[in-house]
């Protein structure tokens, strides 16, 4: 009971103590946490600068230091694969991107909501993200991410790392 009544105050003192999460021109975010997605797992860190009211432009970049070796044939080549690691190309993406940033919109000054479009070295995608702050300095993120044009052919037997959807979670910092 005791840690029940622990979490419900943490959680109640984190809601009532909590700082705006988008503050406009001037404004820069970063975060940094855990990528999660089909055949890999790694870290994500991004920045974002706010240009005007509702929107920021910004960097991310991921990389994947969990990804399973590939062993048997890959499209029908006659050859085998035999416990075949990916290259560094394989597991990094950088992307450029831009976002509207939703917490005046919404109405909830704490919570900024931010869909937006990016443009990286495997991909065009989107992506829809949030970020919560507990104090003017610290928060957490949440956030997905999908292609929407490929680059290439998609013939390498790790091409599709870096062009599925991802997920992200973890820390945001206010560094304005």
């Amino acid at each position: 009971m005791k840690k029940v009544i622990t979490f419900l105050f943490l959680v109640t003192f984190g809601f009532t103590q909590a700082q705006q999460a988008f503050k406009g021109k001037g404004d820069m975010k970063v975060n940094v946490g855990a990528n999660i997605q089909d055949g890999g797992s790694g870290i994500q860190g991004s920045v974002d600068f706010g240009l005007g009211e509702n929107f920021s432009f910004g960097f991310v970049a991921n990389y994947l230091l969990g990804v399973d070796n590939f062993t048997g044939f890959y499209h029908n080549n006659p050859t085998p694969y035999n416990d075949y690691k990916p290259d560094f190309q394989d597991r990094f993406d950088a992307k450029a991107r831009i976002n509207a940033n939703l917490s005046s919109v919404i109405g909830v000054e704490q919570l900024d909501i931010y869909p937006g479009l990016s443009l990286g070295l495997h991909n065009f995608g989107g992506h829809i993200g949030g970020r919560y702050f507990f104090t003017d300095g610290f928060g957490v993120f949440t956030e997905i991410g999908f292609p929407i044009a490929k680059y290439g052919s998609n013939d390498g037997v790790f091409d599709h790392l870096n062009n599925q959807t991802t997920f992200s979670l973890g820390a945001s910092f206010n560094l304005d």
